[in-house]
């Protein structure tokens, strides 16, 4: 009867805990083992051996600690105190700053990785149809057709602007081939306050949010319409008007940043959070460490999304890093964490909008792996064919097609037809070849710009590398382009 109670005992006392701690997610959206829990579970011990103890001769389960994302509560230290195992006593703990840590006197190291890799959330199956017992938030048919019509400009602006690159008409591009449901899903489930701190592969959230083709034309032909007045690469768009910073060309500086603009938005008591884009490379920065750790600690709104998919430039992910992907590491820095298939529109929406509301209401960061697949060369100074085969390109080009997959889901409802798929995408093709036209016409930023939007007041060492660069382009006139004002 003892052994009995002292069992029931245990099994109260770990519920107690792990609602305290707070693992249950909402259930009205997702199961409980949807998101990766922030903390480590079952809880780590501290291996403590007195002289009488035996190395083998101990429960693993019979005592834990405390995972650290709120304050230690007086309660939960109280509940600690009143789980004892049967052959430990309650002095046999540190009082940790942190949370108490248990002693155990088995030696037992921590599993490099789990046996099983960590399941990846889907709603519709290949062929576009929902899953048996799917759980996802609903989407209505003006969404639903929105999301597919701005997959459809995404998909078509990457080829035309693919082409216009190859002809010599821009310097530069990026695709987003493959991913376009990472792209369009997440922005639909974000509302217009939340800020945006992309990466270079999330045009279709700008898309979304209203930036228009002549905007994305304009910018890509480094013209006096571009927003940044030709001084950064093309596909590296900005606007303040849409809560979209500026994509910067080194690797993972955007993370931090986000954080930093997270808990900006939860001192000034706002509703919404930040999000912030990588990709699978990004990871093996040290900004990315940077910024999980700094968002776990301060409690940050940020939603961290990070498209894996598969290669970083040349790099497969087997090569970068031996983990089970990505999603195992925000666990190890206490961040609520999910793998979806980035291929699966409906499942990144769901996804995506329920981390926003744990996001805003729990003011914590949440960490999203989308599992999806660069169909594209990294850019347009890559060659993909050079380090993995084209099989592989068309398989998922072809069969795991994120278009395709939510066009037959849309089709499936009535909310679709062909009649529709032939004006859309006529149209779209019409409106971006009239918009490169007028982008490559318009005038060059004068040569003044380079050096003035910093300082309020250009600085005396900015004015004489004016001259300098002035006196050169007299001296060498064939040597600068004709078309750029002086």
């Amino acid at each position: 009867m003892a052994a009995q109670n002292l069992g029931r005992s245990k099994t109260l006392i770990q519920k107690n805990l792990l609602f305290l701690l707070g693992s249950v997610v909402n259930k009205s959206t997702f199961s409980p083992s949807t998101f990766q829990s922030g903390g480590v579970n079952p809880f780590v011990k501290c291996y403590h051996a007195p002289p009488h103890a035996s190395l083998l001769g101990n429960n693993p389960d019979s005592l834990f600690c405390f995972s650290r994302f709120e304050s230690t509560k007086a309660e939960a230290r109280l509940n600690f105190q009143n789980y004892v195992s049967e052959d430990e006593d309650n002095n046999q703990g540190i009082d940790f700053p942190g949370g108490k840590v248990a002693f155990t006197s088995e030696m037992r190291f921590i599993s490099d990785s789990d046996h099983k890799r960590v399941p990846c959330y889907r709603v519709l199956d290949d062929n576009g149809e929902i899953m048996k017992f799917s759980n996802y938030v609903q989407v209505n048919k003006e969404m639903a057709v929105k999301m597919y019509s701005n997959m459809v400009t995404l998909q078509t602006m990457d080829i035309i602007f693919y082409e216009v690159q190859r002809q010599g008409r821009i310097t530069f591009y990026v695709t987003c081939a493959g991913e376009e449901a990472v792209n369009i899903a997440s922005a639909a489930a974000l509302a217009f306050d939340d800020i945006i701190l992309p990466q270079y592969r999330e045009p279709g959230v700008l898309l979304w949010r209203g930036f228009t083709l002549q905007q994305f034309a304009d910018q890509c032909f480094g013209n006096t319409s571009d927003f940044g007045r030709g001084r950064q690469m093309p596909i590296h768009y900005g606007s303040n008007e849409h809560n979209y910073f500026t994509v910067s060309s080194p690797i993972a500086t955007q993370l931090p940043q986000a954080v930093g603009a997270a808990y900006s938005l939860k001192m000034d008591g706002k509703s919404a959070c930040a999000v912030t884009y990588c990709g699978d490379g990004s990871t093996s920065e040290g900004d990315f460490h940077a910024a999980l750790n700094f968002a776990a600690v301060m409690e940050a709104p940020v939603i961290f999304i990070c498209r894996n998919n598969g290669w970083a430039i040349s790099t497969p992910v087997e090569e970068q890093f031996r983990s089970d992907g990505v999603v195992v590491k925000g666990q190890a820095y206490g961040i609520k964490s999910i793998r979806v298939d980035g291929n699966d529109a409906l499942a990144v929406y769901s996804a995506v909008h329920t981390a926003r509301e744990m996001a805003i209401r729990e003011k914590r960061p949440v960490l999203i792996e989308a599992l999806t697949y660069r169909v594209g060369h990294h850019s347009t100074s890559d060659d993909s064919t050079k380090y993995r085969p084209n099989d592989e390109i068309e398989y998922w080009k072809m069969a795991r097609n994120p278009v395709n997959k939510f066009k037959r889901w849309v089709e499936r409802n009535g909310w679709w037809s062909d009649k529709d798929e032939m004006e859309v995408r006529s149209s779209v093709r019409k409106q971006l070849l009239e918009a490169i036209k007028l982008a490559e016409k318009e005038q060059k930023p004068p040569l003044e710009d380079m050096f003035n939007d910093v300082y309020d007041q250009l600085p005396s060492n900015l004015k004489e590398q004016e001259r300098q660069l002035r006196e050169t382009i007299k001296k060498y006139p064939k040597d600068y382009p004709s078309d750029v004002p002086l």
